[in-house]
């Protein structure tokens, strides 16, 4: 669709008021999805990400890597096991983890970062020890929980005007490696640092009323009513961990936290920067 220059101009104006809300404040962003494996969408949130950039948003991107970890196991003949949805995680695929996260998916959006106009260094949950962690259970070997974040390594970066990228790979202070689920990091990085937002990208358009109907999006919800949710089966399966660490943001003093379809092209900037907005806002 053809616009005019005074559309371009009133889209502009319209989206001042948001610039001004946000503009010296962090939002922490948690990357994943297929808005991570398709190539068209990956430019379009990069692109987001450096133009909140200029326009004076701290911006920290969280990533993780399920299905490229997968691959890279399948590649080395290594077997992936999951219980309950968290990936049981051996000496040896902790290696792998290290390996793919903080290696080939953090340097390649770093870069990605860098070729859409945008400054931006990577760094992994190890780094500064950044990511403190400790075993979920025995039976998940190097899945970890964590028990503390030292956001120093990442204000110091924001501090420097660039973008942080953040691999959830943790580290204990026996020198162990630690496979971090991406939506806890996201959220744990977020408290810690005081943000004003959380930006969850997924693969649904929100929390819905009924699963099959896209129209029972449910745009707002205060943390007290989430576990009404839970008890009513609308918040349910793979969801029920994702929309946990939102409220415990929540809880931890983030102001807001956004759950969006990372399938819509740019629904990073539509959510921010627009009055019509998109997914489910937790407060």
């Amino acid at each position: 669709m053809d616009i005019n220059n005074s559309q371009r101009a009133e889209v502009l104006i319209t989206a001042l008021p948001y610039i001004k809300e946000y503009y010296n404040k962090t939002v922490v962003i948690k990357y994943g999805g297929n808005a991570m494996i398709n190539e068209d969408l990956k430019k379009a949130v990069m692109g987001d990400i450096v133009l909140l950039s200029l326009i004076g948003v701290r911006v920290v991107l969280v990533h993780g890597g399920g299905p490229e970890i997968t691959e890279t196991l399948n590649k080395m003949n290594m077997e992936s096991r999951f219980v309950n949805g968290l990936r049981v995680t051996d000496a040896d695929t902790a290696q792998v983890v290290q390996m793919v996260l903080a290696g080939k998916i953090n340097k390649s959006l770093v870069n990605l970062l860098e070729n859409t106009g945008g400054k931006a260094i990577g760094l992994s949950g190890i780094d500064g020890h950044m990511l403190q962690a400790r075993p979920i259970s025995a039976e998940l070997g190097y899945a970890g929980e964590i028990t503390s974040v030292n956001i120093a390594p990442i204000q110091d970066v924001l501090d420097k005007g660039y973008i942080p990228v953040v691999s959830t790979v943790g580290c204990d202070n026996e020198g162990n490696v630690y496979n971090i689920n991406a939506d806890t990091a996201a959220a744990k990085i977020a408290s810690a640092l005081k943000a004003t937002s959380l930006i969850s990208m997924t693969d649904i358009s929100g929390i819905l009323k009924d699963k099959d109907d896209p129209s029972s999006l449910i745009p707002v919800i205060k943390a007290s009513e989430a576990s009404k949710l839970f008890d009513e089966g609308i918040i349910s399966g793979g969801m029920i961990p994702k929309v946990q660490c939102c409220v415990d943001a929540v809880n931890s003093g983030v102001e807001k936290v956004f759950v969006i379809d990372g399938r819509v092209p740019h629904s990073i900037i539509v959510e921010m920067l627009t009055d019509e907005g998109m997914g489910t806002m937790f407060v």
